[in-house]
């Protein structure tokens, strides 16, 4: 009974191993039929793929704010231009629950009502708003924007550079401005380029010597129409417009020449730059 039973596995076996053999034959053959057209499409669409890397590439580099040039340097020109300096900007960062945030009036006015501060005066929103007027102007992207500079109400100072492209959505920027005051500086992705980081005070320092600082305040008697006040300016002259960027309030620098109204009514700050702005795009002839 052994053997029988022996030599009848034998047989299955060898059965077996030639089944496998034949389908391991036609397996070889679909591969071979099938590599062509797999080259070829390759060939015939490479770009697919690095568009695909490029994209994952982006997608890891979230915590990171990309830097986009609105004009290319070899456009930037030499003239004369213009900086802004954004001061008394409501941004303080504060350990809320189990995590540090940027304060501000509408999530967190329990919070500073227990701390015995006023919730009306903590308004980031304001600095972004003005940041975004700023950076997409025509003045910017005519190349005629020097820099942005933004003092915080505690005295920090940090620089924002004309190509950053600031986040439209102000729950992104909250998150970049809590890591620019946190870790001092944000990088581009790729080059490691600083766009935003904080710098020495006084701000005079990074003005050029032929710099006129106007500043504007609601409360001064000098009311001017903005468009004749700049076209009195030479053409020799770099401009410096101080604009506040708190919800209320009035800015007291040391280092402005001259303070102007430009409305017989109170102004954003966001408003106030976009008059500036368009000013000096006609002064300049930018369409």
């Amino acid at each position: 009974m052994v053997r029988p039973y022996a030599i009848k596995v034998k047989k299955r076996k060898n059965r077996d191993e030639k089944y496998d053999k034949e389908e391991q034959e036609r397996a070889e053959q679909v591969e071979v039929e099938e590599e062509e057209p797999a080259k070829r499409a390759s060939i015939e669409k490479p770009t697919m793929e690095v568009e695909g890397k490029e994209e994952e590439e982006g997608k890891a580099g979230t915590d990171e704010l990309v830097g986009i040039p609105v004009v290319p340097s070899d456009k930037r020109t030499n003239k004369n231009g213009v900086i802004f300096v954004l001061e008394k900007a409501s941004l303080e960062v504060a350990k809320v629950g189990k995590s540090f945030q940027l304060l501000n009036s509408d999530d967190h006015a329990n919070f500073l009502l227990k701390n015995n501060k006023n919730p009306a005066d903590y308004r980031p929103d304001i600095t972004h708003q003005a940041l975004l007027s700023i950076l997409d102007s025509p003045v910017n992207k005519a190349g005629r924007l020097q820099a942005v500079y933004v003092r915080t109400e505690k005295g920090v100072l940090f620089e924002v550079k004309p190509h950053v492209r600031i986040p439209r959505t102000y729950k992104r920027f909250s998150g970049i401005t809590l890591q620019l005051l946190q870790k001092l500086n944000i990088t581009a992705v790729g080059n490691r380029e600083k766009l935003l980081g904080v710098i020495k005070n006084p701000v005079t320092n990074y003005f050029l010597v032929n710099s006129r600082k106007i500043g504007f305040s609601y409360s001064s008697e000098k009311l001017v129409k903005m468009r004749k006040y700049v076209d009195a300016v030479g053409d020799d002259v770099n401009l410096v417009f101080v604009v506040g960027a708190m919800a209320h309030g009035k800015i007291e620098t040391d280092y402005a020449d001259d303070f102007i109204a430009i409305s017989g009514y109170p102004l954003s700050a966001a408003m106030c730059i976009a008059r500036i702005t368009e000013a000096l795009a006609d002064k300049w002839n930018i369409l």
